[in-house]
Formats: structure tokens, C-alpha cells, sequence
């Protein structure tokens, strides 16, 4: 029978085409018209350590979450089988190597001591030997779940031997084995592999050929099993459907912003955004040659900053790219442009830490980072995005709140979004506004810094007959060092001032959106990636007679105080509960001291993997039930 939503995980040693997999599929899914979201997951090591990609199908709807169990598992390794024994459904399907069904888990160099140890104490605990046959076969034996043996070696000697393949290349193909596996399982068709693999593979056609090739020879060892995990037909209302990661749509958004001058320092999760912005640089719109867009691998984050800052005073719309260490070293030059008015944007991309940490894993634990880092006050602004689809709108609004207030603004985001793939619906340009603030001609006498307004016309560098000063010092209006009491009062109140400015001009649609019962029995409070998971545990729970509300923060600081107190007091305290990828689930810290409202009960993960569906439910349950007011996640290999 079809199914309407189905999970997958594909895992394999990192650098061995996992990715590429997904990729592929995603693609093919789409093009179909089925709704997808898949989560990456991967070692900070080049090469070897365990990898895989969740993988949430539907045929009625973009997923908005992930959950467990998944009811296919296909694996290029043995590390696979033994690490997600746990996460397979009931009469769900393994694919697995046929040469791996001897290996033992103790042979398996890139597993963690911990983890191995682990896993074997799992394996003892319920009488099995520590071979990826005897798991299988518990498998089999206890939940019902189908193992489909491939023999990737005769695979690849056949596709070897028809286009006299180098065998050092053929480890590249395990990935078409991957692809075309699932696919038969689901029923895909060739049409829908092979236009994906042509976009995997543009302009390598002889590439695209030998992944057909393998797609029919793997097709037909299965032949038993096509479509035995079938979709439903689509009913998604979308004509079309784009493929994006989080890093890809915020690259988007900065592009169509106005966008001329990025700078970075590699650094996961962040680098990505640069590398999408660096492959469309050159900008045309219709028939004009708009020109490039400048990206600048910079040798340091100091660097980076710096050379956004300087290119903002040009008038040019400039932006930097980090993640927590690297946003570290920015904090002198994010200073400075506070205390000289500079509109700068700094995408801020949140990985566990502290210090180097995990650096391919993700948190939301940099919040008190990003608001209060910096010595001295100034105003800056922190937005932040719940899904692909705000991350590209906030992109661009990043760019006009900059300019129009002439302040930082630093777009919070994590790795849960960056390097997560969605099917997403065409974005609508059409509502895309560009607001740049008030803008001055300059000319002699020109006060760069006018105590007139609260946000002093602008002026660029280079504008003829002007002349600026910028120093990290106090200044007067025209931007001379000055430390008179009275000048200091008036300055330091302009710019500080703002914020009130702000927090009464940004509409309420862009700081906070209620999803969910206007009268509920609880309210459940977050910002940035859990929203998705949120919506699904509170539309869960509904089912089960509990009315909730999810309120999602987009405008962090200034912190929108008056409209959470409005919400908030809906419900006893006792029932709001916050939620966050962090220990001290800082959100919950943040609006007592915005609004004097106290957040007692908490749902935190911090382990550097997505909360899942099934254990938000189980968690909300336990508290909404009992006196339980603090539960940590912790699901996730």
C-alpha cells in the first residue's frame, strides 16, 4: 500500500558520496513534486568517520521536521548498520553490501572507543555477536525489517567492464548505487534519476550514462522489491519546486539584496554561503550587465569584518560571514561600526562550542554572544529565521534594516538550517522591498554624524566635496575625537537612542509570529531552527487534546517586550515552557530580563544533532502531564 511520508537514512564514511546521494534523490523527489527535508550529518574530519543524511519524504506536504523511526536505512558500510541499529521502523528495509556481512564491529577503526563501547554493550544486552550478519538477522527476526543484500563489488566490475572504468574510480560510484537503490525501493522512475543526475553531473554526459547504466543493473537484482515502499501521488499545490540548503537561500537572498561586497574566513557551517554567492557573482538582470559581486577570502575574521566595514562606507551593501570563533575576533570591528554608524551585515551561523567544540555539529547556544558581545553600548539589531523560507526574506531585510537605521545587524542562523536540503515553493520577488535610508549629497560643511535626527543622512566615501572623519573614538557631529561631557551625552544617546527607534518601526510580523490555538491550554517559546519540530509537536499534541501555541522570535534584540508580555500572560506561567538547542536554553533568560516574566520549564538539546518530532512529543507530553519542568534531548547518532 502507498505510503504518505516515509524517512531514509543514507550513511556512510564521510567524503564517500553521502551527500552526493542525497543530493540526487532530493532532486529526482522533486522534480516528482514530493515534499522533502533532509538533515546532514558528519564529522569535522575530511575523510572516514561516520556520515549519514536524515531524510524526510511526503507526499502531502513540505515536511517541516524530522522523526524516528526511519523505514529505510541504506548503508555503504558496516559503521551503518551497527550505529543506527535503533533506528529502523518495524518492517522497515536495510540495504546493505553483501561483503560487509562478515565484518565485526570491533574491526571498524573510525567508530569512538565511547561509541564502540556503546554499541557492544547494546548488541550484549539483547544476545547477539557483534557481526553485521547477526544484526541483521535480530533485525529480521525481532521487528520484521526486509534486508536486501547488494553486492557492490559485481556491481561495479559490471559498470567497470562496459566503459572501461578505472578501478581507483570506482569507489566514486557507490553513491549511484545508494541512489538507485532507494529509488527502486520508492519507484521512482528513470526519467526522474536521469534528470537529476543530469544536473548532479552537468555537462559530464558520459558520467550521467554509467549512473543510468547502474540505476538498471541495480534496478533488476531488485526487481522484487520496486516500489515496495511507495508514495502516494503528490497533492502538493506547487506548480514547481526548488532544492536548496539553508547557506544556498541566504546566499540568494543577499544576491537579490543588492549585495556587491562579501568577505570570509573559511569556517563550517558558514563557508558554504560564500562559496553559492561566489558561483553566481557575475549579476545580469534581463539584458543589462549589472556586474560582479566582490568575495573576498579574507586571511582572518578581523580582516573580513574590517573589510566589510569599509567597503559599507562606500555606500556599498557589504556583508560578512561566521560562525562562533570566528564572530569572536570580529567583536572590536563590530564595535567600531556600532560607535561610527556603519551599516554592515554579519550572517552568524551557530555550531556547538565553546572554542573549536564541534565544529560540524549545530546549537543555538551563541544568543547572549550575539546580543551583548562588544564593549560599550551601541545599537545593533539580531534577526533571526525559523525555515528556508524566512532565511531568504530576512537576508534581504537584513540589508534594509542596516541602512535604514544605520546600525549592525547580525542575522543569527545554525548549522540545523545551513546544511539542511529542502524542497521549498518559488520565492516571490515581487514583495522583495529595497530600503536604504536616508542618503546625503554631502558637500562642504557636510556633519556626517548631525545630532539633527537619530539617524543622520549619509553620505558616501568619495563623494565629491566631502570630506569625513571615522575614528574608533568619541566624536563630534563632523566625526573629530571628542571628549567633551556634554558632546559625549548627546552622541552616545543618538546612538543608543536607536533601539527605541527600532523596536517601534520594525512591524510585529517581522518580530514574532503566533502558530497555534489563540486560547491555549500552554505556550511553547523559541527562535530560529526548532520551529519546524515545534509546529509539528504542537499540531501532535492537539490530536491528543492538548491547545497549544508556538511563538517564533524573528527580532531578537531590540526584544520585542511588549508583544511577548501580551502573549505570554494568556496562560499561568506554569505552562509556558522554551525551547532551544543549548544547555541553559538562554532564550528563557533573555525574556525575564526583557519583560520580567519568569520561564520556568525548559526543553533543551544540546548534544550537536536536530531535535526530532518523537522526542518534542515525548518531552511536552512528560511536562504537560506531571511535575516534570526541565527535559533534555538527547536522540541522534
Amino acid at each position: 500500500m502507498a505510503r504518505e511520508e516515509i524517512g531514509v537514512i543514507i550513511g556512510g564514511p564521510q567524503g564517500a558520496g553521502v551527500e552526493t546521494s542525497m543530493m540526487v534523490l532530493t532532486r529526482a523527489l522533486a522534480y516528482r513534486g514530493f515534499g522533502v527535508v533532509a538533515d546532514r550529518e558528519y564529522f569535522s574530519n575530511i575523510t572516514g568517520r561516520h556520515s549519514y543524511i536524515h531524510i524526510h519524504i511526503s507526499a502531502k506536504t513540505i515536511p517541516r521536521s524530522l522523526r524516528y523511526p526511519v523505514e529505510v536505512i541504506a548503508s555503504m558500510d558496516a559503521e551503518t548498520i551497527f550505529t543506527h541499529i535503533d533506528d529502523i521502523a518495524g518492517g522497515g528495509y536495510i540495504l546493505y553490501d553483501t561483503n560487509t556481512l562478515l565484518k565485526k564491529l570491533e574491526e571498524i577503526p573510525s567508530i569512538e572507543d565511547i561509541t564502540r563501547d556503546r554499541i557492544l554493550e547494546r548488541l550484549r544486552g539483547i544476545g547477539i555477536e557483534t557481526t553485521v550478519d547477526s544484526v541483521l538477522r535480530f533485525l529480521e527476526r525481532d521487528r520484521g525489517v526486509k534486508a536486501i543484500g547488494l553486492n557492490f563489488a559485481d556491481l561495479l566490475r559490471k559498470l567497470m567492464d562496459r566503459y572501461r572504468i578505472e578501478p581507483r574510480l570506482l569507489s566514486r560510484y557507490v553513491s549511484g548505487i545508494m541512489v538507485s537503490a532507494i529509488a527502486t525501493l520508492l519507484g521512482l522512475d528513470a526519467k526522474a534519476i536521469e534528470y537529476s543526475f543530469s544536473i548532479q553531473f552537468s555537462g559530464r554526459r558520459e558520467l550521467v550514462g554509467q549512473n543510468l547504466e547502474l540505476f538498471k543493473l541495480v534496478g533488476d537484482v531488485m526487481q522484487g522489491f520496486r516500489g515496495a515502499v511507495a508514495l502516494e501521488k503528490p497533492v502538493l499545490s506547487f506548480r514547481k519546486l526548488m532544492v536548496a540548503t539553508g547557506n544556498d537561500v541566504v546566499a540568494m537572498g543577499k544576491i537579490v539584496a543588492g549585495l556587491r561586497y562579501q568577505s570570509y574566513y573559511p569556517i563550517t557551517p558558514a563557508a558554504d554561503e560564500s562559496f553559492t554567492i561566489e558561483r553566481y557573482e557575475y549579476i545580469r538582470a534581463g539584458e543589462e550587465d549589472i556586474g560582479p559581486i566582490v568575495v573576498m577570502q579574507t586571511e582572518d575574521e578581523i580582516s573580513a569584518i574590517c573589510s566589510a566595514i569599509g567597503a559599507a562606507l562606500t555606500g556599498t551593501r557589504s556583508a560578512t560571514a561566521t560562525s562562533g570563533p570566528g564572530f569572536d575576533l570580529m567583536v572590536e570591528g563590530l564595535s567600531w561600526a556600532g560607535a561610527n554608524e556603519v551599516p554592515i551585515v554579519v550572517t552568524y551561523y551557530q555550531r556547538g562550542g565553546p572554542s573549536t567544540g564541534q565544529p560540524t555539529r549545530g546549537s543555538q547556544s551563541d544568543l547572549f554572544n550575539a546580543i551583548f558581545a562588544g564593549h560599550g553600548e551601541f545599537a545593533r539589531v539580531v534577526i533571526t529565521s525559523g525555515d528556508h523560507i524566512e532565511a531568504f526574506y530576512d537576508a534581504i531585510e537584513a540589508f534594509n534594516i542596516a541602512e535604514r537605521f544605520q546600525v549592525p545587524v547580525i542575522h543569527l542562523l545554525d548549522k540545523f538550517l545551513a546544511n539542511s536540503t529542502r524542497t521549498i515553493p518559488p520565492l516571490d520577488l515581487d514583495t522583495v522591498r529595497i530600503a536604504r535610508g536616508p542618503i546625503s549629497s554631502g558637500g562642504i560643511g557636510y556633519k556626517r554624524f548631525d545630532l539633527g535626527s537619530t539617524v543622520s543622512p549619509r553620505a558616501f566615501l568619495g563623494v565629491e566635496d566631502t570630506v569625513m572623519w571615522y575614528t574608533g573614538d568619541e566624536h563630534d557631529e563632523y566625526g573629530h575625537i571628542a571628549e567633551d561631557s556634554v558632546n559625549r551625552v548627546a552622541m552616545y544617546s543618538k546612538r543608543v537612542r536607536k533601539l527605541e527607534l527600532i523596536a517601534s518601526e520594525i512591524p510585529r510580523d517581522r518580530k514574532l509570529t503566533v502558530y497555534g490555538d489563540y486560547t491555549p491550554d500552554y505556550i511553547l517559546i523559541g527562535w530560529g531552527s526548532v520551529k519546524g519540530v515545534a509546529l509539528d509537536a504542537i499540531e501532535s499534541l492537539y490530536r491528543r487534546g492538548f491547545k497549544g501555541s508556538y511563538v517564533n522570535l524573528r527580532l531578537l534584540w531590540p526584544f520585542p517586550s511588549r508583544e511577548v508580555v501580551e502573549i505570554l500572560t494568556r496562560v499561568p506561567r506554569d505552562r509556558v515552557i522554551a525551547i532551544e538547542h543549548s544547555y541553559s536554553i538562554q532564550i528563557a533568560d533573555l525574556v525575564p530580563i526583557a519583560t520580567g516574566i519568569r520561564i520556568e520549564k525548559r526543553i533543551a538539546k544540546f548534544t550537536g544533532r536536530p531535535i526530532t518530532l518523537n522526542e518534542l512529543d515525548d518531552a511536552l507530553s512528560r511536562i504537560l502531564t506531571s511535575d516534570v519542568e526541565h527535559v533534555v534531548l538527547t536522540h541522534g547518532a
